[in-house]
């Protein structure tokens, strides 16, 4: 049975057809709603608009679960690579043995950068936000390879795009922490694999030996799975729009990372560092600190507990809290904020109270929890997330090149001042 939905206006009632999804999800499909009533629908900030089908990522914020192309997250994040969940996200199933040598083999090869980008890069002072910096690296791609710029490029060529993007995003944003710290930037080395030799162009210094602690790669492989796509966000819809007047990969992947660098997305992880530093500075109670959080009066609200989207508990962070906790254990780290983070979360997960309001720690907890113990920088911390959902802007990136989607062309309804007529400046 074909469903349907009326909307009735002035007495008039229109039909409009609800699709479903595999998940069973209802949309209700106003595409020509203007050309059958003259209205449109106003919806802030789209959060009842879908704005695009897409095969890519599930997501179910009621139940916890999270899916790329079918795969729990669970599953992908214990027995994955984060390269081959940018294969699974880019190229829609998991990839055979000589399919991912060759994906593997490409990026390698286009790790290195044209020497010309480190005069880029010199061109930033040393206190320059690292994701204006990565930001802008990225958009110098297209000058590198204008090719790219081709609206209507082949297959072959896009792939080739793919690589180069993949293959490059670790070393800009190893050389934009470098350009930050003053220090000389370390060039990959291919030997690695993905996830060392990024470690190692961050925290190793050009003349010697920097041994990868397989603990911390593992971890952070992990984290970069978790991350890797989310739905419809903002930075992942910006890709989509800024793709859909035919801009090229590297400018579309430019805007995400800027869309990204807004505090009220990719900058949570870096709020949860402040506010333990906060409490630190206060003295570290964390009684006092979780009291003020229960009080409805106060206006102190906990940073990394509970999710705008999961409201259960996050599967991600599960995954994370584990993570943190063989980081941790593995460096042997002495740190109060990080101590009371861990006071934090013990009272959080059995505390009535927030186990009743679903207060759980979530992924942008852990992972901060993650970056401090690294010696991540907190403005390195959004760099991290662009790093790793990469193969996911990539993925809906190309998707909504393939599917020929249209350019995005929201609308608006006008509230200023109705036709009025100009008076010259001498009689006002």
């Amino acid at each position: 049975m074909v469903k349907s939905a009326q909307i009735t206006i002035d007495g008039k009632t229109f039909e409009f057809p609800v699709v479903e999804g595999t998940e069973h999800e209802l949309a209700i499909d106003i595409g020509k709603l203007r050309a059958q009533t003259g209205v449109i629908t106003l919806d802030p900030g789209f959060k009842n608009t879908g704005s695009t089908s897409s095969a890519i990522t599930f997501l179910n914020g009621e139940e916890g679960i999270l899916r790329y192309r079918g795969y729990s997250i669970e599953d992908l994040a214990e027995k994955s690579t984060f390269l081959e969940v940018a294969y699974l996200l880019i190229y829609g199933e998991l990839p055979s043995k000589s399919e991912f040598d060759k994906f593997k083999e490409d990026i390698k090869y286009h790790t290195l950068v044209h020497e010309d980008i480190k005069t880029i890069l010199t061109g930033f002072p040393s206190n320059a936000h690292p994701m204006g910096v990565l930001s802008s690296l990225v958009t110098s791609l297209t000058a590198f390879y204008p090719e790219s710029l081709d609206p209507n490029r082949s297959r072959e060529g896009v792939d080739l795009s793919i690589a180069r993007i993949i293959a490059k995003l670790p070393t800009f944003a190893a050389w934009s922490y470098k350009n930050q710290k003053g220090q000389p930037v370390v060039y990959p080395r291919n030997e690695l694999e993905y996830v060392p030799n990024f470690l190692r162009m961050m925290f190793a210094l050009p003349t010697e030996d920097y041994e990868v602690n397989p603990v911390v790669a593992r971890a952070l492989d992990q984290l970069l799975i978790l991350h890797a796509d989310h739905e419809q966000n903002c930075s992942t819809s910006t890709v989509r729009i800024v793709g859909s007047s035919q801009a090229s990969l590297f400018a579309s992947i430019s805007a995400g990372i800027n869309a990204l660098w807004g505090p009220l997305h990719g900058g949570a992880n870096q709020a949860v560092i402040e506010m333990l530093e906060n409490i630190r500075k206060d003295g570290g109670d964390t009684k006092k600190w979780m009291d003020k959080a229960k009080d409805k009066n106060d206006p102190f609200r906990l940073m990394g507990f509970g999710h705008r989207v999961y409201k259960n508990f996050d599967p991600r962070a599960r995954i994370l809290k584990k993570a943190a906790d063989d980081v941790l254990e593995s460096l042997g780290v002495v740190d109060p904020v990080l101590d009371i983070a861990k006071g934090l979360e013990e009272v959080a997960l059995s505390d009535e109270y927030f186990i009743e309001r679903k207060l759980y720690p979530n992924v942008d907890f852990y992972s901060g929890i993650i970056y401090r113990a690294l010696g991540i920088p907190v403005d390195m911390f959004t760099v991290m997330f662009a790093l790793g959902r990469l193969p996911g802007w990539i993925a809906q990136w190309k998707e909504m090149r393939e599917s020929g989607e249209p350019i995005g062309r929201p609308r608006q309804v006008y509230i200023g001042h109705p036709a009025r007529d100009y008076t010259p400046i001498d009689k006002r």
